[in-house]
C-alpha cells in the first residue's frame, strides 16, 4: 500500500528537471517520466524539454549565425577586406547546433543519476491520484506510484486544422531546428504572421507564438533566405503596444520591431490568413491567403511552409478529468494557486502548462526548485512573478521588464503615470553607417511620490544583456531618480537608460546622438 517514490515529475523540460533534482537534493526518493510524442512530420528529440531542444537554445544559437552574417557587411566599414559574395551553408550551421543540443541532453541523462533520480522514457497517464501508467516503446506496461506528481509536460505548436494541407505539408518550431538541409523558400504562418522563406510563417499571436515567429523569421533572413511572415493582426500581443508620440511619429514598440525587420530584408504581408496549401509537381508548396485589405485571394510557391499559431499545452493523454485535475476550458492549460498547488492537493504543476504563468524557461526553473523546497525542505517561499525580465531575439533585440506602458495605465491611471522616453544610436551602428531609426528606449514610472520604476522597454543590440543588469534594481524597487544618479558605463548603450529626461507629455523631440 505504500507509494513508491516521494515525488514523481512527469515532464523532463526545464521546471520538471529543476524540481526533480532539487527534490533529490533532500534525500527524496525521486523519479521523472519523460517521452517526446513525435511531430507530424516525424521529429522528435531528447531529454531537455522545449527550450533545449527546439526553443530558446538552438533560436539563440540561430540568432547568432544571422548576427554574424551582419557582422560580415560591417566589418567591410572597418577596414576588412571580405571576398564576395558571402554564403551560408545551412547545414554545417545545423550540425553545430544539434551536436551541442545533444550533449544537453546527454548533461541531463547523468545529472539525473549522479543524483539518483529514476528516469522512464515512457508515456503515461493517470489511473488514479497517486499511480500513472505508461508503455515503453517494446509495448511493455509500466506502473509508477508516487506521495506527490508535479506535472511539467509543456506545450506543444498548434497547427490551423481548418486550413486544408497545413498538417501535411506545413512544418513547426518543433521541425525547423532539426532540419538537415535548408528550408529554402520558406512560409511561416502565424495567426498574426505567415513567413516566406522562400520561406512563409503563418503567426497566430498567442503569447510565445508571435515572439517565436520573429525571431525565426529574423535569423532566417539574416542567413540569407528570402522570407515573408504573414500577419493576420498586431506583431508581438502582449508586449508593450501603446502608442509613442514622439516629434512627428507615431510608432509602437513592438511595431518598431518588425519596422527593422522590413528594412532588414523580412517581408511581410499585412492582414492577410491562409486559406489553404497544396503540393506542387515540382515539390514546391503553393500557398493561398486572403487579403483581408484587398478583398481578394492570392498565392505563391514556396519550399517550406512553417506555422507558428500558438501552442497548446500537452494534457491530453494524461486523464487529468479522471483524477479531478481542474483546467481552463478555453486554454486547456492546469489552474494552480500561488504555491502551484492544482485542485489535486499532492497533485501540483509548474511551468508552460500552468494558467496565468509566463511561459519562461527561467520561471519554471525557479518555480520547480521553490515547490521542491517547499515539499521537502520545510521552506514557505512562494515563486514571484512579478518583474520577470524577457527578450524578443529579432534581429534587433527587443528587451523588457515590469509594465507596459498601457497596463501601468490601467492599473494605476494615465494621470498618475510618466514615461520617459529617447531614441539612441549605438556608437557601433555609426562607422558601419547602419541605420539606428529604430532603436528606442522607454522607462514607465509612478508620477507620484519617488516615481517608482514600473517597467523598462529597450530595442536594439544586446537587449537581453541590457534589460537583465537594469531587472535587478526594478525588482528592488528602484526610483526615476535613483536611476538618473546611476553613472553610467561610456559609451554604451546602456549608459543611455541613465539618461532618460524627455517625458511624453513634453511633446519634444526624443531623439538622442548616442555615444
Amino acid at each position: 500500500g505504500k507509494n513508491e517514490y516521494d515525488l514523481l515529475v512527469i515532464g523532463g523540460g526545464s521546471g520538471g528537471l529543476a524540481c526533480a533534482k532539487e527534490a533529490a537534493q533532500f534525500g527524496r526518493k525521486v523519479a521523472v517520466l519523460d517521452y517526446v510524442e513525435p511531430s507530424p512530420q516525424g521529429t522528435t528529440w531528447g531529454l531537455g524539454g522545449t527550450c533545449v531542444n527546439v526553443g530558446c537554445i538552438p533560436k539563440k544559437l540561430m540568432h547568432q549565425a544571422a548576427l554574424l552574417g551582419s557582422a560580415l557587411k560591417d566589418a567591410q566599414h572597418y577596414g576588412w577586406n571580405i571576398s564576395q559574395p558571402v554564403h551560408h551553408t545551412w547545414s554545417v550551421m545545423a550540425q553545430g547546433v544539434q551536436n551541442y543540443v545533444k550533449s544537453l541532453n546527454w548533461g541531463h541523462r547523468v545529472q539525473l543519476q549522479e543524483k539518483k533520480v529514476k528516469y522512464f522514457n515512457i508515456k503515461g497517464s493517470f489511473s488514479d491520484p497517486h499511480t500513472i501508467r505508461g508503455l515503453t516503446k517494446a509495448g511493455k506496461e509500466t506502473v509508477v506510484t508516487a506521495d506527490n506528481i508535479v506535472i511539467a509536460t509543456g506545450g506543444r505548436p498548434k497547427y490551423p486544422m481548418h486550413v486544408p494541407g497545413a498538417l501535411e505539408y506545413g512544418i513547426t518550431s518543433d521541425d525547423l531546428f532539426w532540419l538537415k538541409k535548408s528550408p529554402g523558400k520558406t512560409p511561416l504562418v502565424y495567426y498574426s504572421y505567415i513567413v516566406f522563406i522562400k520561406i512563409i510563417v503563418y503567426i497566430c499571436l498567442i503569447r510565445v507564438s508571435p515572439d517565436v515567429s520573429l525571431e525565426c523569421a529574423g535569423f532566417l533572413t539574416g542567413i540569407g533566405l528570402d522570407t515573408t511572415v504573414m500577419m493576420r493582426s498586431i506583431p508581438l500581443r502582449g508586449f508593450d503596444q501603446k502608442k509613442q508620440i514622439c516629434f512627428t511619429t507615431q510608432q509602437q514598440m513592438a511595431s518598431l520591431v518588425t519596422e527593422h525587420m522590413e528594412s532588414y530584408g523580412t517581408k511581410f504581408l499585412k492582414r492577410c490568413f491562409p486559406t489553404k496549401v497544396e503540393k506542387l509537381k515540382s515539390d514546391r508548396l503553393q500557398v493561398t491567403w486572403k487579403n483581408a485589405d484587398l478583398d481578394k485571394e492570392e498565392t505563391d510557391s514556396f519550399n517550406t511552409v512553417m506555422w507558428a499559431v500558438g501552442r497548446a499545452p500537452d494534457t491530453k493523454t494524461l486523464n487529468l478529468e479522471t483524477v479531478g485535475v481542474k483546467t481552463n476550458s478555453e486554454t486547456g492549460k492546469i489552474i494552480v494557486d500561488a504555491s502551484e498547488a492544482t485542485s489535486v492537493p499532492h497533485i501540483y504543476a509548474v511551468g508552460d502548462i500552468t494558467e496565468g504563468r509566463p511561459e519562461l524557461t527561467p520561471t519554471a526553473i525557479a518555480a520547480g526548485k521553490l515547490l521542491a523546497q517547499r515539499l521537502f525542505g520545510q521552506s514557505s517561499e512562494l515563486m514571484d512573478y512579478d518583474s520577470v525580465p524577457t527578450t524578443v531575439f529579432t534581429p534587433l533585440e527587443y528587451g523588457c521588464v515590469g509594465l507596459s506602458e498601457e497596463a501601468a495605465v490601467q492599473r494605476h491611471g494615465s494621470d498618475n503615470i510618466e514615461v520617459y522616453h529617447a531614441y539612441y544610436k549605438p556608437l557601433e551602428f555609426t562607422v558601419a553607417q547602419r541605420d539606428a531609426t529604430q532603436c528606442y528606449m522607454k522607462m514607465v514610472c509612478l508620477r507620484e511620490r519617488e516615481q517608482r520604476i514600473l517597467g523598462l522597454h529597450f530595442i536594439g543590440p544586446n537587449a537581453g544583456e541590457v534589460i537583465q543588469g537594469f531587472a535587478l534594481g526594478i525588482k528592488c524597487g528602484a526610483t526615476y531618480p535613483q536611476m538618473m544618479k546611476t553613472v553610467g558605463i561610456h559609451p554604451t548603450c546602456a549608459e543611455e537608460v541613465t539618461k532618460l529626461h524627455i517625458t511624453k507629455r513634453s511633446g519634444l523631440d526624443a531623439t538622442v546622438t548616442g555615444c
